[in-house]
């Protein structure tokens, strides 16, 4: 990461990163690929005991920051997380925690405990199958006297089948409305689907005429789309860290192959050919630090362009990712292409990334209609 880190965020990342070292190193990584959840619930708690769950949250509510700018912290570990494939719910509970933070009240405040101890799980169901714009939600919560009724289908949700929480986003009359629901509420029913990811764990989730009381709903009914917006954009900067955490990883080591490995007498990095390939690699590997950097900022401050920067590093890093690895695969020859090699790993990371929250083409076209809204105000 290109940014200016103090002392105790740069000791945060390094403890991070150790963690990581120790606990997935990729032969855990390949030895859980079958996993249900990928990852053993230790792993998640002592991950919370660092802080991975709580800097979305003000100190009043048990939670806290490294800097007092808790989504840069927080994108240092998702940097480290993509540069070790780590598995575990880190966004989607991240975004859960921050919204019951802000809502306030017994119930919710029950929930994010457990929450920022790691003792439980919660997913954030936001995206839907099918193609549609990129905020567009259809699933269907209606208010029904005292009580509230979701219907409609989530998917992909990342961890679904091990949350205990799921934050539903949906449409009522008045506008799009968020509620907090138990995993095993009657009519909640999750199906898990196969990714390329080796690490995380993604379901389609369906409600069907899931009833709760109307203490459910998070914030006000039909109050939800700032605050929706406002997710889309943490998900998204977070995201982008996770890819650029990938690509350094996979370039990192295809520079020291090519160093190591030697044809005809020479290191592959001597040639010019590949000198050139590389040059290409690292200016979009310092690009993506830039753009990723620079949408996190903007999540963190709250600024009025932080949907734009998110949007501008999804769909610069949602093409220019995949590209770098597949390059760093190509540039290891036959070895790289093999399952018992490591940069799969990481690509697999990064294309899964890609389509997450929006493809590339979908936040061109959001980017093309801020553009358009600032013209037409002025």
């Amino acid at each position: 990461m290109l940014l200016d880190l103090t002392d105790d965020q740069e000791f945060f990342r390094e403890t991070t990163a150790r963690f990581l070292d120790e606990q997935v190193p990729t032969a855990e990584l390949r030895r859980r690929r079958d996993d249900p959840a990928g990852f053993d619930p230790s792993y998640w708690q002592r991950g919370a005991d660092l802080g991975w769950t709580s800097l979305l949250v003000g100190e009043e509510d048990g939670g806290g920051t490294i800097s007092g700018h808790g989504v840069i912290d927080l994108t240092l570990v998702a940097y480290e997380f993509g540069r070790h494939g780590a598995p575990g719910p880190l966004v989607p509970t991240n975004i859960v925690a921050a919204a019951l933070g802000t809502a306030g009240g017994e119930a919710q405040a029950s929930v994010l405990a457990d929450l920022l101890s790691g003792a439980s799980i919660a997913t954030w169901c936001y995206e839907e199958p099918g193609r549609r714009p990129l905020g567009e939600v259809s699933l269907d919560i209606r208010v029904d006297g005292d009580h509230i009724v979701l219907d409609g289908v989530k998917r992909p949700v990342e961890s679904a089948a091990q949350a205990h929480h799921l934050l539903v986003t949906g449409r009522t009359d008045g506008g799009l409305t968020q509620a907090l629901v138990p995993a095993s509420a009657p009519g909640v029913s999750v199906t898990p689907l196969r990714t390329v990811d080796l690490t995380r764990r993604f379901c389609s989730v369906r409600f069907d005429g899931v009833r709760l009381p109307i203490e459910a709903v998070i914030g006000e009914v039909g109050g939800a789309a700032g605050e929706a917006e406002r997710q889309l954009e943490l998900a998204v900067a977070l995201h982008c860290a996770e890819t650029v955490g990938a690509m350094q990883q996979g370039f990192d080591m295809t520079v020291d192959w090519a160093f190591d490995r030697y044809s005809f007498g020479r290191p592959l990095a001597s040639y010019q050919a590949l000198k050139h390939r590389f040059a290409d690699m690292k200016t979009w590997l310092e690009a993506g630090h830039a753009v990723s950097d620079g949408a996190a900022a903007a999540a963190d401050a709250r600024t009025a362009d932080a949907g734009e920067l998110a949007s501008a590093a999804k769909a610069f890093l949602g093409d220019y990712g995949t590209e770098l690895l597949q390059d760093c695969v190509q540039l290891h020859g036959g070895i790289g292409l093999t399952f018992e090699h490591d940069l799969h790993v990481f690509l697999r990371r990064v294309t899964l990334n890609r389509v997450l929250f929006g493809t590339p083409g979908d936040h061109r076209q959001r980017l093309a209609r801020h553009v358009e809204l600032r013209e037409a105000v002025a």
